[in-house]
């Protein structure tokens, strides 16, 4: 073996830009080549539309699994802009398919995509073929790419009905091998899209196999509280009473906080929550502030009905949690994620904004609804003093 040392200069570093970056190292923009990031890629071009909707712009959007492999997804918005300055709805076409960052900034509170992750380039650059047909102003134009790259010219393909934009791609085979969509996959993610954004109609369609096509409209005018009695209908929960929900709108954390609760009367503790409808399991100083709150206010609501007396101690976290269902969910104009997979919310300010609407709401429900607070904390007290 030759002693020799190995030198390591600018000559030896790869310098991988754009497309070629991207296919080069996939899994540095969509976390796999499996089934997980081919949803990514599925979520990613799907956001763009979403976001349309949430800003008034369009009225919904459909996800079709289509039989040839690929993925069609359709909009009746304003359609995309083609010329290169692009438009109020966002960037032009050629700079959303072949730029790595696109004109369009982060657009506050109703972009569902919290600023970061894949853009739709990476869409482009992974798969074999893409066609994307926008309607707008009357016209139609259409376009093909190619692994990332145009194959066709933009082209005026006649008088539009309607307006919108839809855009299908093929997976690249050789980047993803026999990985496939999972349609209850797709489904899981876009009902939790539909609880969290009332205004949102989105329907997904798996025509992968004739002889089983299936199809589901996700639209929940009910929000939150409906994410928990969801929630609760998936583990077959023996449930009683009203599900407990507010809204609010707060300036000190630029933004507006919902939550939805119910006890169960007994069971594990779920409580999930999300920062601009993006799922954040690591927590963060919104799910903190929440269970500030409901501690607090539980803990002062125990003591004023003297169902715990001066000697015993306050009821902890995992007392209050047994049998809980919550979902807490915040839309802020500047979210901040922390952690290496941004799965945990720092915007400080939130902890105290959401502790002190969760002491608020909660306080006046358990006051309006003594019966049942009675019977919820009572639980709560006479399990702690069993343990």
């Amino acid at each position: 073996m030759s002693e020799e040392p190995i030198s390591y200069d600018a000559g030896r570093i790869q310098v991988l830009e754009g497309m070629e970056a991207v296919r080069k190292r996939p899994g540095m923009y969509i976390g796999s080549t499996g089934e997980r990031g081919l949803h990514h890629l599925v979520f990613e071009v799907t956001y763009r539309a979403v976001n349309d909707v949430l800003a008034g712009r369009a009225g919904s959007v459909g996800v079709t699994l289509t039989p040839d492999g690929g993925v069609r997804v359709a909009d009746d918005g304003p359609g995309v802009p083609t010329d290169e300055a692009g438009g109020d709805s966002g960037p032009g076409l050629e700079a959303l398919l072949t730029r790595t960052e696109p004109a369009a900034g982060y657009a506050g509170r109703h972009d569902v995509t919290a600023g970061f992750g894949a853009l739709l380039f990476v869409a482009n650059a992974l798969s074999r073929r893409l066609t994307v047909e926008a309607r707008r102003e009357g016209v139609r134009r259409v376009q093909e790419y190619a692994c990332g790259v145009a194959v066709t010219p933009l082209t005026d393909a006649g008088p539009a009905d309607g307006s919108g934009t839809t855009l299908t791609f093929w997976p690249d085979a050789e980047i993803f091998g026999d990985a496939e969509c999972s349609f209850e996959g797709l489904a899981d993610r876009f009902r939790e899209l539909a609880f969290l954004n009332r205004g949102l109609d989105i329907s997904l369609t798996d025509r992968r196999r004739s002889d089983e096509p299936r199809s589901v409209r996700l639209r929940f005018p009910g929000g939150a509280p409906d994410f928990v009695a969801h929630l609760d209908g998936q583990a077959g929960a023996d449930v009683q009473g009203e599900v407990i929900g507010f809204e609010r709108e707060d300036p000190r954390m630029a933004g507006t906080l919902e939550v939805a609760l119910r006890w169960r009367g007994s069971g594990e503790e779920r409580v999930r929550s999300f920062a601009n409808s993006r799922p954040t399991p690591g927590g963060g100083s919104h799910e903190t502030g929440f269970r500030d709150g409901l501690a607090a206010v539980v803990n002062a609501y125990a003591r004023g009905q003297r169902l715990l007396t001066e000697a015993d101690p306050d009821l902890d976290a995992e007392r209050i949690g047994e049998g809980l269902t919550a979902v807490v969910s915040v839309k802020l104009d500047e979210p901040r994620f922390e952690g290496s997979t941004r799965d945990r919310l720092g915007n400080s300010p939130v902890r105290a904004c959401v502790g002190q609407a969760v002491q608020e709401h909660l306080g006046r429900w358990l006051a309006e609804h003594p019966e049942r607070a009675t019977a919820v904390v009572g639980r709560i007290v006479r399990g702690a003093r069993r343990d």
